[in-house]
């Protein structure tokens, strides 16, 4: 089976299991899905997330971009023109830097995943977080496309689905 039809049956039966209302009024497996993509940055990001969630995981994606400000202003010369002075600066954003694109928790381990298409290399920064994250336990992966993705999840984690506990079930 193929990564899209893969991701397809774990969206079923995530929205199957989730909200089985929903599921059997939108038609169950014969409802309409937008299709998988991972031939952009975030179309990747999108797939790996939902993968990640439907397979009974926590994953969100993380952003640490800054910010821009605004410093111009309008003014009026004698002749009435109006002209806009000033310019726009870039603040820098307050998170790590390097952080990777997705956090994830995965059969309690914590891991973090840098999202890298086409001619796109890992920074001086990012490479500095990796090392940080892999001395401290955690994984690190570097995720070019859907399929290795799914192949380096199989073969760290070597399970198909987490089955989630009931309320019930909780020991607690």
């Amino acid at each position: 089976m193929n990564w899209q039809k893969q991701m397809k049956e774990l969206k079923y039966s995530h929205l199957e299991r989730t909200a089985p209302a929903f599921f059997a009024a939108s038609g169950g497996r014969s409802m309409k899905l937008k299709p998988y993509n991972d031939k952009t940055a975030n179309g990747l990001t999108r797939c790996i997330i939902d993968f990640l969630t439907f397979s009974g995981w926590q994953a969100e994606r993380i952003s640490n971009t800054g910010r821009m400000i605004d410093r111009r202003h309008t003014v009026t010369d004698v002749l009435g023109r109006k002209k806009q002075i000033g310019s726009m600066e870039w603040a820098k954003g307050t998170g790590t830097a390097g952080t990777a694109d997705i956090s994830a928790t995965i059969a309690g381990r914590s891991v973090k995943i840098e999202v890298k298409i086409g001619r796109d290399r890992q920074s001086t920064a990012q490479s500095s977080y990796q090392k940080k994250i892999e001395a401290s336990g955690g994984l690190y992966v570097i995720a070019t496309n859907m399929q290795d993705f799914i192949k380096w999840y199989y073969l760290n984690f070597k399970t198909e689905t987490y089955k989630q506990s009931t309320i019930s079930e909780r020991p607690f």
